[in-house]
């Protein structure tokens, strides 16, 4: 009997000192997670600090530790910062080749791990855009209708987004001027080929001036260009003599 009570006193403590091990471990469970998810915040603040600040090749350093990621928000920072980090007159096109490459399988792994996220859908439109310069004119039309629609995707997850409202204007813009040996290629390509007017291209240059006014240097050159193929001249210069006083913070800003 005395056996027999040491033992289920024995077993009593070991069930406490399990249950106390168990408590400790979902305690430290619990504030790793809760951790996690604080650094992953204060990254994508840092990211967003560095982005605003112009620090392409930092932002890119910071991010890309973070490839592996299972966070759609940082995924798609990367894929924007490794495009960015491609488009420096620094970057050799050895190294901007891999990055328009490694930008595009970083969007799309962001669109894989949150199908709902519209900058996911926004950058993987833009990305995928700038592979088809690689791969030739013929891929570059066969991928337009995807990228048309996940800029259309992007909007319908956050209809204030002025920068994909002007894509699909660039988009439009770019069909409508589409020369005849690509309009053959696209009439290969498709049963009904994608088609665009300037005067469809122009309605998304104005919605995304409505959404954010004056919010890029580059929708105001397309707005004034826009213009130029309609043949009106008085609105061409006033949205053209935008562009020109635009206040240039990026090297985008100085080519417009």
């Amino acid at each position: 009997t005395q056996v027999l009570r040491k033992s289920l006193q024995k077993g009593v403590v070991l069930s406490a000192g399990s249950f106390l091990v168990y408590e400790a471990h979902k305690l430290i469970s619990g504030f790793a997670e809760v951790h996690a998810s604080f650094k992953v915040e204060d990254v994508i603040e840092q990211a967003d600090y560095l982005y605003g600040s112009g620090e392409t090749e930092k932002l890119y350093r910071l991010l890309v530790q973070h490839k592996n990621s299972d966070e759609a928000e940082l995924l798609w920072r990367l894929a924007r910062s490794s495009r960015d980090l491609a488009q420096l007159g620094s970057t050799s096109a050895e190294e901007k080749r891999q990055l328009t490459y490694d930008s595009l399988e970083y969007a799309k792994k962001a669109l894989e791990k949150n199908e709902s996220n519209f900058a996911a859908h926004k950058w993987y439109g833009i990305c995928l855009s700038d592979v088809g310069d690689y791969e030739g004119i013929k891929t570059k039309i066969g991928n337009a209708v995807i990228i048309k629609e996940h800029f259309q995707r992007a909007v319908e997850l956050n209809p204030k987004d002025a920068t994909t409202i002007h894509l699909i204007g660039v988009w439009c813009y770019s069909f409508a001027e589409m020369p005849w040996y690509q309009r053959k290629i696209a009439a290969t390509l498709f049963a009904t080929p994608p088609t665009s007017t300037f005067q469809e291209a122009l309605r998304y240059f104005h919605m995304a001036e409505e959404a954010d006014p004056n919010f890029y240097s580059k929708n105001l050159l397309f707005l004034g260009k826009t213009y130029l193929k309609l043949n009106n001249k008085k609105m061409a210069l006033l949205w053209l003599s935008k562009a020109k006083d635009y206040p240039a913070q990026t090297e985008e800003d100085k080519q417009v």
